[in-house]
């Protein structure tokens, strides 16, 4: 009997146990954030980073006087455990200054803006319904302010509210990104309060073909320096950012300066995922379960993590229920109507910075990836043909997609899994 492997990788709100033959298994590809013991609470966690924040005072003497308050979070596509940090958050800033006028900004970036069932998801009902909450919509030109021009030459227009606050303050999470290197921090004011605009510039297609602009890369990046900009533009007093594990749970927190917290932040994650490249046939991958594998251009960022690991002209396999659709409907557009992944290529590479489209950064990440390997979905959660116009596979289960596979590489393949695409670094 041949010796079978099974593997938990994150599907939806559960997960999906894949049976992988072990002698075809060329390594797991797994962060070390569930090994890593803090030896206490969420809470706790949170409250002795509160207590020693890094470059600034502490958040309630920051709030202390303050009349307007902005307090900026992730939207419904980010797994912040925002149930912990929001109510810790609201409860230093009051205490200090309990007559504070308190806004929840939703950095939805170019996102569309979370609804109040996501919101409660999120955070909770209490505070959904105490609290004064505002989704940033990038769109509305008359909710952005001019603030300056970029390093890159770009316009810097962020959301008014945030830019007319007496104090302006910001939680995230920080995981690798695909572009941007790592998340958090400086992200939470470009792209997440930006206007569309000037998100479109920051995201153009020069930048994005950057060797510099990859996962786990802050160094030289051109994205990531124009978002430095922005952070330190926008006045942005005080970070949150925490690290968490496969369960969504806290196990670290960095707390302060925009900057300089959020380098800490960084090399605390570098540390726990940077994994080293296992180059195989088929690579399997997924997004992290929900929030992240929602939809399709969500899902893009997990495929990063398999590209960097595969050979080059194999098959990536990636488990994402993809639930929401297409998540964008110019990236669907731009991806289906193309004859293939190369004519995508050719034609954004030559759409000039400031002219930069929607969506574009995420289909020209996906036809990088498509111009090089043959791409599966696994999920019974999204319209099959969607996936399909999108010039890649679809299946309803893990073995229907290693079938496919199967006829691509031959029987004599070999297999990396990496159980969570959006959690690692590989180098």
């Amino acid at each position: 009997m041949t010796a079978k492997t099974i593997i938990k990788m994150p599907y939806h709100k559960t997960h999906m146990d894949i049976e992988v033959e072990t002698e075809k298994l060329n390594g797991i590809l797994a962060p070390r954030t569930d090994e890593y013991d803090p030896k206490m609470t969420q809470e706790k966690i949170v409250l002795n980073s509160l207590a020693s924040p890094i470059g600034t005072k502490k958040l309630c003497d920051l709030a202390r006087g303050k009349k307007k308050v902005v307090f900026i979070t992730s939207d419904h596509t980010r797994p912040l455990p925002s149930r912990v940090t929001v109510p810790i958050i609201l409860e230093e800033i009051r205490r200090y200054n309990p007559e504070a006028d308190i806004t929840i900004l939703i950095s939805t970036g170019f996102h569309r803006p979370t609804t109040r069932e996501e919101l409660i998801y999120k955070m909770g009902e209490e505070v959904v319904n105490n609290e004064k909450i505002v989704n940033h919509i990038s769109t509305n030109d008359d909710d952005q302010v001019y603030v300056g021009k970029l390093p890159s030459g770009g316009d810097l227009y962020l959301n008014k509210l945030a830019m007319e606050a007496d104090l302006l303050i910001a939680e995230g999470f920080i995981e690798s990104h695909f572009f941007a290197g790592f998340s958090g921090g400086r992200k939470s004011i470009l792209p997440g309060i930006a206007s569309a605009k000037t998100i479109m510039y920051n995201h153009n297609s020069k930048f994005i073909n950057s060797k510099n602009a990859r996962t786990g890369k802050l160094e030289n990046n051109p994205i990531h320096q124009d978002m430095i900009y922005a952070a330190r533009a926008s006045k942005c007093a005080f970070i949150l950012n925490t690290v968490i594990n496969s369960e969504k749970e806290i196990i670290g927190c960095f707390t302060g300066d925009i900057i300089d917290a959020h380098l800490e932040g960084c090399k605390f994650v570098e540390e726990l995922v940077s994994v080293e490249k296992k180059p195989a046939d088929i690579t399997v991958t997924s997004n992290g379960g929900y929030p992240l594998d929602q939809n399709i251009y969500q899902t893009v960022k997990g495929l990063t993590a398999a590209e960097a690991s595969a050979k080059e002209g194999g098959v990536l396999i990636t488990i994402s229920s993809c639930s929401d659709g297409h998540g964008g409907e110019g990236f669907y557009r731009y991806v289906s109507e193309a004859r293939d992944a190369n004519e995508i290529l050719e034609k954004v590479m030559q759409i000039p910075m400031e002219d930069t489209l929607p969506d574009q950064w995420e289909f020209h990440i996906l036809a990088r990836i498509l111009s090089k390997f043959h791409v599966i979905i696994v999920t019974d959660l999204c319209d099959p043909k969607m996936i399909e116009d999108m010039h890649m596979q679809h299946a309803s289960t893990f073995e229907e997609a290693l079938e496919k596979a199967r006829k691509i590489t031959g029987d004599d393949y070999t297999m990396t899994v990496i159980p969570d695409g959006v959690s690692v670094v590989v180098k």
